[in-house]
């Protein structure tokens, strides 16, 4: 266990796993908030935790009902709280659209740093909540993803069948 692993374990308060059309997903909690959702294998997934399963948790069950809610093609965005600059970056790449990861560096203010915003993509705690699978290669492929490319594809295909009965959104009504 590496030592962020280490210290996700130890500030770990409750933990619940729901179930998900692309499989089960361990989502966890500190004191501070969400600090995870790791889908069942995905890269990085932190192991079994200590703390208690509590599905009642106010923030997990809230996790939880926006998470089924996105599966079900109800909801394109989530209200929980994030800290970290490149996770807030793809907090605004719009549902069905994609970005580069040279995109997301240069929206943060660090264009030459397309490796390391590979990295905390990558390491993201919270997938599809914060939506890594929105980021793309420069060329438009389909590069990694932690939960798996096929996941990233279903993911990518589920809101874009959701974003075309959708109404607009203010900014495309506006444009």
């Amino acid at each position: 266990m590496n030592p962020t692993t280490a210290a996700l374990h130890a500030a770990c308060t409750a933990q619940a796993t729901i179930a998900s059309p692309l499989g089960p997903i361990l989502l966890a909690r500190t004191a501070k908030g969400l600090a995870g959702a790791w889908f069942e294998g995905q890269e990085h997934h932190p192991g079994t935790f200590s703390a208690p399963t509590r599905p009642d948790d106010p923030l997990l069950a809230r996790t939880a009902l926006q998470l089924r809610a996105y599966f079900a093609g109800e909801a394109g965005g989530f209200d929980l709280p994030f800290q970290r600059a490149v996770w807030q970056a793809l907090l605004v790449v719009g549902v069905g659209q994609t970005r580069s990861y040279g995109e997301i560096a240069a929206a943060i203010g660090a264009a030459s740093a397309v490796r390391a915003v590979g990295g905390a993509i990558g390491r993201n705690p919270v997938s599809v909540i914060v939506p890594c699978h929105r980021v793309i290669g420069r060329d438009g492929s389909l590069t990694g993803y932690a939960g798996g490319v096929q996941r990233k594809q279903a993911l990518l295909t589920l809101e874009r069948a959701a974003r075309a009965h959708a109404p607009p959104t203010l900014a495309e009504a506006a444009a």
